[in-house]
């Protein structure tokens, strides 16, 4: 009997706390400063011998219509908080200004031909009738790549890229990088066929040698972040065998013969910071004691007020490249086979294999079979399964997949 009341008493305590919890729970607004709304956002880097794309945009408040529309829901983010109709400019000390075009989603473009080492560069902003211009700066130089490979440390892991520099120019001072790369791999069709089905004579026709649809094709794909790094842990100041990335092994880009173009570029230690710090603050931000957009590091300032912006402008002599390719024979690749997808008919009657044409289908196989050879045997495909146009692949080969060793531009 007092185990039993002991029960209650219990029972009737955890549904008044429950209750109690219940009604001290308030929505939570956090309290994000003012100044760290509708700032000035500017990406961008200033090149030699190449188009240079910058990027304006606008910090947007968490609790907007806009955040929860564009990002808050996972909804599409190309438009948040753009920054158009703006006067964007390449300037230097020496007198010389590339005007940028406007093209779309904030996005503003130049041509430079040629940095010189002896000038320093600015990038020049006239918006809402404010300007900006970030510090002006020497354009660095970048050394060449030396080596990328792809590293399998097992028969079950994934093909780590290992980026070696050349040794730098300044081999008893810190040397800090970006990267980017380019990616492009072989893919091949699930199914092939030298039939076909000739609906008029209402029989089929094999070509011997002949393919009705391409043998295989290519797929390309680019960073969708910028890799980073300090040689300050490594000797002599050289960084060796930096990872950038990895494939899987039973990744669709491994099957056959990959390529890869890397971009090198050297970053000052200035920029080499802000990067690091944006990191931080893209993985940290939601948390009760996050840092705030503002408090990114920048090179860009008003220049006709006390407004802050954020974002830094790096400027480099040159972009250095290396093109390298992986065979799936060197490595151990997982390329499970598929299950025969095909559609299979014994016997067809004209109008059934006619019917199957109409409806979109392709004469795979026409083979007797069975025990007394009498019986017709035939498999069917769709289109997706024979053409690699139809999985998002072209077919017109690129011109470097033809080289045999890996190059450094």
């Amino acid at each position: 009997m007092m185990k039993l009341k002991t029960k209650k008493y219990f029972t009737l305590c955890l549904v008044i706390s429950v209750c109690m919890l219940s009604g001290c729970i308030e929505e939570f607004e956090a309290d994000i400063p003012d100044d760290d709304t509708n700032l000035l956002v500017v990406e961008g880097t200033i090149s030699s011998g190449k188009m240079n794309t910058f990027i304006l945009s606008r910090t947007l408040s968490v609790n907007s219509s806009r955040w929860w529309n564009d990002i808050g829901l996972g909804g599409d983010t190309s438009q948040a908080g753009n920054v158009n109709h703006a006067t964007v400019s390449v300037k230097g000390s020496d007198g010389s200004e590339y005007m940028t075009e406007e093209l779309y989603y904030g996005k503003y473009t130049c041509m430079i031909d040629t940095l010189y080492p002896d000038v320093e560069y600015y990038l020049h902003i006239e918006i809402d009738n404010e300007v900006y211009e970030s510090e002006p700066q020497k354009p660095l130089p970048t050394e060449k790549i030396a080596d990328v490979s792809g590293v399998q440390y097992t028969p079950e892991s994934n093909i780590d890229i290992l980026v070696t520099p050349q040794a730098p120019f300044e081999p008893d001072k810190p040397n800090y990088y970006s990267w980017t790369y380019d990616e492009t791999w072989e893919v091949h069709p699930d199914y092939v066929t030298e039939w076909y089905y000739d609906i008029e004579s209402k029989s089929p026709v094999y070509i011997i040698g002949y393919r009705l649809f391409p043998e295989r094709g290519w797929k390309d794909a680019k960073s969708s972040t910028i890799m980073i790094g300090a040689s300050t842990t490594y000797e002599g100041q050289h960084i060796k065998g930096l990872k950038m990335y990895d494939i899987g092994r039973s990744n669709e880009r491994i099957y056959y013969r990959y390529s890869g173009l890397i971009h090198q570029r050297a970053i000052s230690k200035a920029e080499y910071e802000y990067e690091t710090t944006r990191r931080q603050v893209a993985t940290e931000m939601g948390g009760l004691f996050s840092p705030q957009p503002s408090s990114l590091p920048t090179n860009i300032h008003c220049l006709t007020s006390n407004k802050r912006a954020i974002g830094f402008i790096g400027c480099s002599l040159n972009t250095s490249e290396y093109r390298f390719f992986l065979n799936a024979m060197e490595y151990s690749i997982h390329h499970p086979s598929l299950p025969d997808t095909r559609f299979w008919k014994d016997d067809p009657t004209e109008e059934d294999c006619c019917r199957l044409v109409n409806i979109g289908m392709y004469l795979c196989e026409w083979q007797y079979g069975g025990e007394t050879g009498s019986t017709l045997q035939t498999a069917w495909a769709w289109l997706y399964q024979l053409d690699v146009r139809e999985k998002g692949a072209y077919i017109e080969k690129p011109d470097f997949w033809s080289l045999t060793e890996n190059v450094s531009y």
